[in-house]
């Protein structure tokens, strides 16, 4: 007989969460800080890498960062509109955007060509305003940038521009292809480029325009790519963009996520769970279902292969992850509705970390935290940058 235990949940609790702790963003970002001796630009697309993104970028300011980037428009302005007046640049855009606000705003502007130059020039002029541009050159990622060939001309607008009082070129910058394989030999190819193409911008007359190129691995592993700044943006949030353990660098993950089981049951022995019955008992086990799936960010290939921390024990999720929900085989371990489900965590209470579930599922954390949300509840902890 199949016995079911399920319980209604309790007062106050959310049935499942994100936990950001807002000191261990301040601290991460203060250690990086500390570790490079120069300014710090921390990183806050994708709503803070999943983390929030005003307060992450309230923490990281916090923790001594000097700037902020953003990808998006959207981002650069919800930060002002948030009371954010720190440096903040943003970097993708597509034709025909409304620069108007965020001229206003004054968010720098990355720019990658000659056409995307004309139209923030185009908006300056209607605005009467400076606007505030960094040029990125394309050094070997081959995505955004203006390529060697490109490079020239690009730098030649540009200088015309600001000899017209029509822009100020703050910065020059670009992206490593490698940064997390820190010997590869694209590294030292994509520097000299680089160098290359700050040459000719300096020559040109761009001579106050910071340069940056450092993401978080170069951060950690590459001093020779710090330049006048760095720009860490998954190291800021506790993660180790090596793949290894973030605690060698001082740094400590600022996510937990977590759920409350639903629903138990007593199974017998030869019980298909979820979709496809991809997994099924071994014996007479009870069986708990942990409310959160893939249209909350749980991947759905983490069925069978990836960790939770449930009554004091890794287990892997047993069967399909589905829309709303996964199930778990606890055996005969004491597990009741309402209890806590870890799914990843800084590891420090023994549950799984974002790294397990990237290895287990032959992915990158970056695409875990950005990606959970759906209807887990976001909860902060700590007090930096609290307002």
């Amino acid at each position: 007989m199949t016995t079911v235990q399920q319980t209604p949940r309790r007062a106050g609790e959310s049935r499942a969460e994100v936990l950001v702790d807002l000191d261990a963003i301040a601290a991460n970002t203060a250690v990086l800080r500390e570790r490079v001796g120069r300014p710090l630009m921390a990183v806050v697309k994708a709503d803070g890498y999943g983390h929030g993104l005003v307060p992450a970028a309230r923490a990281a300011l916090a923790g001594g960062a000097d700037a902020l980037g953003v990808t998006v428009l959207e981002e650069a302005l919800a930060l002002r509109a948030a009371g954010v007046t720190a440096p903040l640049l943003s970097w993708q855009h597509a034709p025909g955007e409304d620069y108007a606000a965020a001229l206003a705003a004054d968010v720098e502007l990355s720019v990658n060509a000659e056409w995307a130059l004309a139209e923030v020039v185009d908006a300056a002029r209607a605005a009467g305003r400076t606007a505030r541009v960094q040029l990125f050159a394309d050094t070997g990622l081959s995505r955004e940038g203006a390529t060697p060939e490109a490079w020239p001309g690009l730098v030649a607008a540009a200088a015309r521009a600001q000899v017209d009082g029509e822009l100020a070129v703050t910065g020059l910058w670009s992206h490593l292809a490698y940064a997390d394989a820190p010997t590869h030999p694209t590294i030292g190819r994509q520097v000299a480029v680089f160098e290359e193409a700050v040459a000719l911008a300096r020559a040109a007359g761009l001579t106050d325009a910071r340069r940056h190129l450092a993401n978080s691995a170069a951060t950690i592993a590459l001093p020779g790519t710090w330049f006048d700044m760095v720009r860490p943006g998954v190291a800021v949030y506790g993660l180790d963009p090596l793949g290894g353990d973030p605690a060698q660098y001082g740094l400590r993950p600022a996510m937990t996520v977590r759920a409350r089981v639903a629903l138990t049951k007593r199974v017998p022995a030869g019980s298909g769970v979820s979709y496809g019955h991809t997994y099924a008992t071994a014996g007479e086990t009870t069986l708990a279902l942990v409310p959160v799936g893939y249209a909350d960010g749980v991947p759905r290939a983490a069925g069978n292969r990836a960790p939770v921390l449930a009554a004091g024990a890794h287990r892997t999720i047993a069967g399909r992850v589905c829309m709303d929900q996964f199930v778990l085989d606890v055996g005969d371990d004491p597990v009741a509705p309402g209890d806590h489900v870890v799914l990843w965590g800084p590891g420090d209470g023994g549950e799984p970390t974002a790294q397990d579930w990237a290895d287990a599922l032959d992915t990158i954390h970056y695409e875990l935290v950005t990606r959970v949300g759906g209807r887990f509840t976001r909860r902060y902890v700590g007090t930096a940058g609290a307002v």
